[in-house]
């Protein structure tokens, strides 16, 4: 039980990464928030984890709205008092070429892969900070590393959320709180089916030291250790989470 009785607020958790966050988190005591914009699905997530409604609550919300995300957090300490662990993890990754690209694609990748996390962390910080507790953990991508054509909007943001999360350690380290990075590699979820083939699939991972796909609680577990007592240590890293991809 390494979140036993915590609270947290996890992001994107209607399916794929987010959803097996909340989950493995549930099993080890915390309390949730999950915030998605799909109601149907988000609901059905918290229900799943805990049938109750008393230590899984789903708000439906577009991180891309401040006001909703402000309402969210506060419910959050309504609920429970405090929160102890942030994850971001909500993103979109569409496909498409550079030269194709309009203003409206790459401001949409920016505002809900980045500008998210900026809202999120000035609505949660004021808490953590006044308790001198709490943990924060962002989800990039091993794209940032690679460099990968027809993504440039996705890398750009997914580069960003490195740089917050590195900034941010150097501003909130003095409060006793810590924020670091998870870079996920091809992930098996659902969504992956509208944008990849199984050949890039195949060659994913045949790129990789790990002969198999990486699975949402690959990505959990490395999230769980960010959030709890065993990475008291460390704060402004990257974790690498791909099956040895990329290595650095």
């Amino acid at each position: 039980m390494l979140l036993d009785n915590q609270v947290a607020i996890v992001t994107g958790t209607a399916t794929g990464i987010g959803h097996e966050i909340a989950r493995l988190f549930a099993a080890h005591g915390a309390k949730l928030l999950l915030l998605d914009r799909s109601a149907g699905a988000n609901e059905a997530a918290a229900h799943s984890i805990d049938s109750s409604g008393k230590r899984a609550i789903a708000i439906t919300v577009d991180v891309r709205d401040r006001h909703a995300i402000d309402g969210a957090v506060s419910r959050a300490v309504e609920e429970w008092g405090r929160i102890d662990v942030l994850i971001n993890n909500a993103g979109i990754y569409p496909r498409q070429e550079f030269l194709t690209m309009t203003e409206a694609q790459w401001d949409e990748m920016q505002d809900i892969n980045l500008k998210s996390m900026f809202h999120l962390h000035q609505a949660v910080l004021p808490h953590m900070i006044g308790r001198r507790h709490g943990k924060i953990v962002n989800i990039s991508s091993v794209t940032f590393h690679l460099g990968v054509a027809n993504l440039v909007h996705y890398v750009a943001s997914k580069g960003g959320v490195i740089g917050l999360t590195r900034s941010l350690a150097r501003e909130i380290g003095a409060h006793n709180l810590h924020i670091n990075c998870i870079t996920p590699g091809a992930v098996l979820v659902e969504a992956e089916k509208a944008v990849v083939s199984e050949e890039q699939v195949k060659a994913f991972v045949a790129s990789q030291s790990l002969a198999r796909r990486i699975l949402p609680i690959d990505i959990a577990r490395v999230a769980l250790f960010l959030s709890c007592e065993l990475s008291d240590g460390m704060t402004g890293q990257t974790l690498n989470v791909d099956g040895g991809w990329f290595m650095h």
